[in-house]
């Protein structure tokens, strides 16, 4: 039988995989404008800072969520 992870560690890898794509949108917006691609690069720095406030957004949510849950424990 296997094992399963709790329930908190899909979120946990949910919101890595949110960061790393912020990062990449991020190298690719300042590559694309390295070599003079704005709109590129703009459009790239929109869907990175999206993103990272959706995955900041979410982050805070799980942390308060945290502290609810180890009062009630």
């Amino acid at each position: 039988m296997r094992a399963e992870r709790p329930h908190h560690a899909n979120y946990v890898q949910e919101e890595l995989l949110m960061l790393r794509w912020a990062v990449i949108f991020l190298v690719i917006a300042v590559i694309a404008a390295v070599f003079g691609f704005t709109g590129i690069a703009s459009a790239a720095a929109g869907i990175a800072k999206f993103l990272f406030f959706l995955f900041l957004i979410v982050c805070i949510v799980l942390f308060i969520a945290g502290f609810a849950l180890a009062k009630k424990l």
